[in-house]
C-alpha cells in the first residue's frame, strides 16, 4: 500500500501505520476522486441512491452494495463472458485466433453510420474484447453509432508493432466490408483503456498504412481515425521518455515493457535500435502537422508525485502522460481534453463516450 499510495506517509518514516492508511482513505473518499468515483458508481447503480437526492454517499454505496452481495457471481477470468452476444460476433481480420472482432451494427438505421471500436487494455500480455461493457454498447447504439470489439495479437506472439498493425487491419477489414454492414467508412473513431488507449492514440497520428497499389483490397484501405478516447492510457513507450517527464533519470520500467519491445534484459533498452523502436510505438513521436484527430484522456487517479519507490502500475496510468500529450498537440491546434479527479478540464463533454459520438456525428470525412 505504501507503494502505491506514498503520500499516505504523512510522517515520512517509511511505515505505513493503521491510521495514516484511514486518514490517507477517508481523504480520498472525501476528495475529488472520490467524488468522482460515487458519481460513477451512481451512473452504474442508480438505485443505489435510497433517498432519491440525486447523489451517492458512501454509506448508501456499502449499503448496496451488502444488499446485493448474494447476486453476484466471483469475478474470474473464467465468468467474464459478454453479457450482450454481438449480432456479429467473432469476425476474422486475420489467421491469427485472436484477430478476431465483434460488431453491433445500429439496428434499422436508414444511412451508413459512424463506428466506433473498442481496443482492450492488458499491458499488452493479456485482456479481451468482452471486456466492454453492455451499457457503453447501449449509449453508442442509441446514438446511432454502431460498434466494434477488437482482439489482437499478444507480446507472446511477438513484438511491437503487431499489436498495432493488427488493430490497422482489422479497422480496414471493417472499412472494405462497410457495406455489408452499414457503416460510413469516414466516420470512425477508436477508445480504449491502458494498451488499449495506447492503439486508440497511434492510430490517431500514425501515418496512413493504406497501399493504395497493393493487390488486397482490405490492404488498400485508411488506417486513421477521426478521434481517440484513452482511459488511463500512455501516449509513449518509452522508457527514455518516461524518465525525462517525471524528472527521474533511474525510474525503472514497468514488467509489461521488455516483452512489447522484444528485450529480456533492461540493458538492452539503450539499444540504438530499440530506441528507435519505442520512439516509433510511441503515438506522441507521430503528431504532425497534417493530423486532425482529437482526443480525450481520462484519468481515475489525482496528480500525485512519483518517485522511485512508486509502483509502475501509478505512473503507467498517471495523468501526467496525458498532460505532456495535451502539450504536444496543442502548437498542432489539435483538441486533446485532459481529466482526472483533481484536474479541471475545458469539458463541454459529460463523459467520454459523449466525446466520441460527437466526434463521430460530427466529422464528414478524413
Amino acid at each position: 500500500m505504501l507503494k502505491r499510495f506514498p503520500e499516505s506517509d504523512t510522517n515520512k518514516d517509511g511505515v505505513l501505520s493503521a491510521r495514516e492508511l484511514a486518514a490517507h482513505l477517508q481523504k480520498q473518499r472525501s476528495g475529488p476522486e472520490g467524488k468522482e468515483r460515487l458519481k460513477q458508481l451512481l451512473k452504474r447503480f442508480p438505485k443505489a441512491d435510497a433517498n432519491k437526492d440525486g447523489e451517492l454517499s458512501w454509506q448508501e454505496a456499502r449499503d448496496y452494495q451488502a444488499a446485493n452481495a448474494n447476486n453476484r457471481s466471483p469475478q474470474t477470468r473464467r465468468n467474464r463472458a459478454p453479457k450482450v452476444v454481438a449480432p456479429v460476433p467473432d469476425v476474422a481480420y486475420g489467421d491469427h485466433p485472436l484477430q478476431r472482432f465483434d460488431l453491433w451494427p445500429v439496428p434499422d438505421a436508414k444511412q451508413p453510420t459512424p463506428l466506433v471500436i473498442f481496443i482492450h487494455g492488458g499491458g499488452f500480455r493479456g485482456g479481451d474484447k468482452s471486456l466492454i461493457r453492455p451499457d457503453t454498447i447501449d449509449k453508442f447504439l442509441e446514438a446511432g453509432v454502431a460498434v466494434a470489439a477488437m482482439n489482437y495479437r499478444l507480446s507472446d506472439s511477438g513484438p511491437y508493432p503487431i499489436m498495432m498493425h493488427d488493430a490497422a487491419r482489422g479497422l480496414q477489414t471493417i472499412r472494405h466490408r462497410s457495406d455489408q454492414w452499414n457503416i460510413d467508412p469516414q466516420r470512425v473513431v477508436c477508445f480504449g483503456g491502458s494498451a488499449g488507449a495506447g492503439i486508440s492514440l497511434w492510430l490517431a497520428f500514425h501515418d496512413d498504412l493504406a497501399d493504395p497499389n497493393s493487390d488486397d483490397p482490405v490492404a488498400r484501405q485508411s488506417t486513421r481515425i477521426v478521434a481517440a478516447g484513452a482511459m488511463n492510457g500512455q501516449p509513449a513507450y518509452d522508457i527514455h521518455l518516461f524518465r525525462e517527464w517525471f524528472g527521474l533519470p533511474d525510474l525503472q520500467p514497468g514488467p509489461a515493457l521488455p516483452a512489447f519491445v522484444g528485450i529480456e534484459d533492461e540493458s538492452e533498452f539503450d539499444k540504438p535500435a530499440i530506441r528507435v523502436l519505442m520512439k516509433d510505438a510511441s503515438p506522441i513521436s507521430h503528431l504532425s502537422e497534417d493530423d486532425t484527430a482529437a482526443v480525450y484522456m481520462f484519468y481515475s487517479r489525482p496528480n500525485v508525485p512519483i518517485t522511485l519507490e512508486t509502483e509502475s502500475s501509478v505512473w503507467v496510468h498517471h495523468v501526467r502522460l496525458g498532460l505532456e500529450m495535451q502539450k504536444a498537440m496543442k502548437p498542432l491546434g489539435l483538441q486533446c481534453i485532459v481529466t482526472a479527479p483533481d484536474i479541471k478540464a475545458d469539458n463541454p463533454y459529460d463523459s467520454l463516450e459523449a466525446f466520441l459520438i460527437a466526434k463521430a456525428l460530427g466529422a464528414s470525412g478524413q
